[in-house]
């Protein structure tokens, strides 16, 4: 069998000794030249090595610093039921302060609305002809300050024009989108959501601040009120080093 490379087997030592512990978040792992000298290799070749787990997201190379444990955050675990309306609740809370665990004063929201027409794909989703008035609006998230996801989403023009739903001042609404769809007179009896994985945009990269390496989730979600489709996600975007998610099915 013909031997692996060396800059593979210095990753994966390096890589099992990051998830044994050895190098714990924040630690430098050694130098070129002393990865030089352990295994008997040329620079290029502990480059490679480096590289091979930076773009794991693994670590990260800091200028003056070496290369460093990335400290990996805490992975939240969401499920479908943060969609449901708890009746005893006294706080303003959305689905998205629920997955974060956190109050309405440690949520933010950037927001830009804006009016388009239906694409194809986004006209079967909603269940219209394509050209029809939509509202775009695009989300980052934030809690506590730091940007978790981003969503951009889709309602009728003709459903929401002259509401309040059509104002981005009056973002964040307490309750979210099932809040406002019951506002408009179409409570959600139904939401789907499709998951996928994928590698990071540059801009999302940057508008969530992610390590390199990292992919993320991209979740395509329709809310239906009695049948009809009342709103698209395409998509809800979070790191998926962030995120676990939970799906129960009673049989």
């Amino acid at each position: 069998m013909q031997e692996r490379p060396a800059y593979l087997r210095i990753a994966a030592e390096l890589r099992e000794q990051i998830t044994r512990g050895d190098y714990p978040p924040g630690s430098r792992l050694p130098t070129l030249a002393r990865l030089c000298r352990m295994h008997g290799v040329s620079e290029i070749v502990a480059r490679q090595a480096i590289a091979l787990l930076r773009g794991e997201g693994l670590v990260e190379t800091r200028r003056g610093g070496g290369t460093v444990v990335r400290a990996r955050p805490a992975a939240r675990r969401i499920a479908m039921s943060r969609y449901r309306n708890d009746p005893a609740a006294t706080a303003p809370a959305t689905s998205f302060t629920r997955d974060q665990r956190i109050g309405w004063d440690a949520y933010r929201l950037d927001r830009a609305f804006a009016r388009v027409r239906a694409d194809p794909h986004l006209a079967s989703l909603l269940e219209v002809a394509a050209g029809t008035w939509l509202l775009r609006r695009r989300f980052v998230f934030y809690a506590r300050d730091e940007p978790q996801q981003l969503s951009v989403s889709y309602l009728p023009w003709s459903l929401v024009r002259g509401t309040p739903v059509a104002d981005p001042a009056r973002e964040p609404w307490p309750g979210g989108t099932p809040a406002q769809l019951a506002y408009l007179g179409r409570p959600v009896t139904r939401v789907e959501e499709s998951v996928r994985a994928r590698m990071p945009t540059p801009e999302e990269v940057e508008t969530l601040r992610m390590a390199a390496g990292v992919p993320v989730l991209a979740v395509t979600r329709r809310m239906l009120s009695g049948g009809r489709p009342c709103e698209v996600c395409r998509d809800i975007v979070i790191p998926a080093d962030r995120v676990i998610l939970d799906y129960a099915i009673d049989l």
